[in-house]
């Protein structure tokens, strides 16, 4: 299959069972990804594949593989990696109102992809970052256009995966955007997150044990998983030279010209102006402006993380302020 044949259509989903695995293809007639989150993309793009074809298009990954190889791509710009509910969807979204900028908000065939080898054990890390690699080409194919730049949003989990991305791109900036385990905890116990509640992610994701899986009150299990976030977060910043350690209470331009002068990017007056612009409103509801409570209690299962918290904010303040 040539270039033309395959301009618009990405890898979306992987299905697994009987020891096969099956990828799932959507045609997305030239969108642009603004959503917030790339899982809404896929319902929009869902929909009108339905319209324009009768039947689902799948292959296998070795077919992924071989068409991929020779994809005209924008490499990698930045990966954004974060631990929940700190902004780093508003930045996102900020990044995405540029037309130089694709911008892949936690898309869920990365996701499939890393955590591929817990539900099929036949694939390894070596095998697991050949398709990753692949599958990025494809969502960062450089369409008829301005794209110049090439922004990656990891799921908050993806903090565990960094081994094998740096592997991947070792001279590719990295940022962590983080935020107090209060403020994150309040949030999810509201509109919990797939990593707030237990085994919808597998536990050896976090490095959990049995008994940190075991029932102890509300909360406790959310509490652990932002410990093991912040955990990671200081043994990355202890050992890489290029990661950028991001504070939710640094304010949404702030962490914007941060990453544009970590990455090189320059951003025009126009760019920043828009940026300005929908830093104003909501996140994930682009047309509400935004407001929120301050947390007003700690509760005593997070003192672990919030000492955590601490001693990686008095590592970025020494580092990078």
């Amino acid at each position: 299959m040539d270039n033309s044949e395959l301009e618009n259509w990405i890898p979306y989903k992987l299905v697994t069972g009987n020891g096969q695995v099956q990828c799932h293809w959507l045609n997305t007639f030239g969108k642009k990804f603004t959503e917030p989150f790339f899982d809404e993309t896929i319902l929009k793009c869902k929909s009108a594949n339905s319209r324009h074809f009768a039947f689902s298009s799948i292959s296998d990954l070795v077919m992924m593989k071989e068409w991929g190889q020779s994809l005209n791509t924008v490499e990698p710009t930045a990966f954004i990696f974060h631990i929940s509910r700190c902004g780093s969807t508003l930045v996102s979204q900020m990044l995405a109102t540029s037309d130089e900028n694709i911008v892949l908000a936690e898309v869920p065939f990365f996701d499939d992809l890393l955590r591929l080898p817990y539900k099929e054990d036949r694939f390894d890390e070596t095998a697991i970052n050949k398709l990753l690699a692949t599958a990025i080409r494809y969502y960062g194919r450089r369409r008829p256009g301005k794209e110049q730049r090439l922004f990656i949003k990891a799921d908050s989990w993806h903090l565990f995966f960094y081994e094998q991305l740096r592997q991947l791109y070792p001279s590719v900036p990295f940022v962590i955007i983080y935020r107090s385990p209060d403020e994150v905890f309040r949030s999810h116990t509201k509109v919990p997150g797939m990593h707030a509640v237990p085994g919808l992610i597998e536990p050896q994701v976090f490095g959990f044990i049995t008994e940190d899986l075991e029932y102890k009150g509300p909360g406790i299990y959310l509490a652990k998983v932002l410990e093991s976030y912040f955990r990671q977060s200081i043994k990355i910043a202890e050992r890489d030279d290029k990661f950028l350690l991001l504070n939710y209470n640094e304010g949404p331009m702030q962490m914007i010209e941060k990453i544009a002068a970590y990455s090189n990017t320059p951003f025009s007056g126009q760019d920043l102006s828009k940026m300005a612009e929908r830093s104003l409103y909501h996140s994930k509801q682009p047309g509400e402006r935004f407001s929120e409570e301050a947390a007003t209690h700690v509760p005593a299962c997070l003192n672990k993380a919030m000492e955590l918290y601490h001693t990686l904010d008095a590592k970025r303040i020494v580092v990078y302020s």
